[in-house]
């Protein structure tokens, strides 16, 4: 992997994560909103299987 795949997959992220809010930006409000009431753990769970599938795709994924 060069560094260009790695910038270019950052980039891609990017746009992902700023379809939501700009397609609905109330909702993203209300989602993020909702967040924010989560406590501690409840978010580190969320990111632990959040890395579990990215890592588990890469890896299905990655020729």
């Amino acid at each position: 992997m060069d560094s260009d795949t790695l910038w270019l997959a950052l980039a891609l992220v990017l746009v992902i994560e700023g379809l939501f809010p700009f397609v609905s930006p109330a909702n993203w409000r209300r989602m993020f909103a909702q967040l924010l009431q989560l406590n501690d753990g409840q978010i580190r769970m969320f990111a632990m299987v959040s890395i579990s599938v990215g890592l588990l795709l890469i890896w299905l994924l990655a020729p």
